[in-house]
């Protein structure tokens, strides 16, 4: 979305430099979702119409349900018209970052960027989640930052960095033979995963 500049080399958008795209074009189609998630105080409608305008009941309904939060609305007295807070303030954590991926799921953007997003999710909910914007972001560029494998261990391509450097670049399976640094975080946090 051109919050920032690269430094050298280029960002494309269907080939074209994103310094050359207007920039009104560019933030209608790159929907970023980032781990310090911000509400705008209002109702979790205002929210969601943020992204979309002209998004419908049914559309608003829709994404909260591929962000695993619509049970919760729907058990809340005001359902969409409830009072989300300055930032959120009356949400948990978890509650407050599923609003947001179902903000942007109401844009329906050609370029998802979930910027350690699912962090604030539990295991459970985090899969189902992105089970459901798997089918929703069908024929859409997905891009997940992630510090936790089971997030981005489905991916059709992940590259490790480390200290602002790629390491290595594959499939899971890919880089479970050939990077070391990879092996060891999946081993690290899959021990803890079946430990609890």
């Amino acid at each position: 979305p051109r919050l920032y500049d690269v430094d050298s080399g280029s960002v494309t958008f269907d080939g074209v430099d994103v310094r050359e795209l207007d920039l009104a074009f560019l933030r209608k189609n790159v929907g970023v979702v980032s781990q310090e998630t911000y509400l705008f105080n209002g109702t979790i409608r205002d929210n969601l119409q943020y992204a979309d305008p002209e998004a419908t009941e049914e559309d608003m309904i829709n994404a909260l349900k591929k962000a695993n939060i619509y049970d919760f609305v729907a058990s809340q007295e005001k359902g969409l018209d409830t009072e989300v807070g300055n930032r959120g303030l009356k949400l948990s954590g978890g509650e407050k970052q599923r609003i947001s991926i179902a903000r942007v799921v109401c844009r329906k953007p050609e370029v998802y960027i979930f910027d350690d997003t699912f962090s604030a999710l539990d295991f459970r909910t985090d899969v189902e989640v992105r089970k459901a914007l798997r089918r929703e972001t069908t024929g859409s560029t997905t891009i997940i930052v992630s510090q936790r494998i089971g997030t981005i261990m489905d991916a059709d391509r992940i590259v490790v960095l480390s200290e602002g450097r790629i390491i290595d670049t594959g499939t899971h399976d890919e880089l479970l033979s050939s990077c070391a640094m990879y092996r060891e975080m999946y081993e690290s946090q899959m021990s803890e995963v079946t430990s609890a």
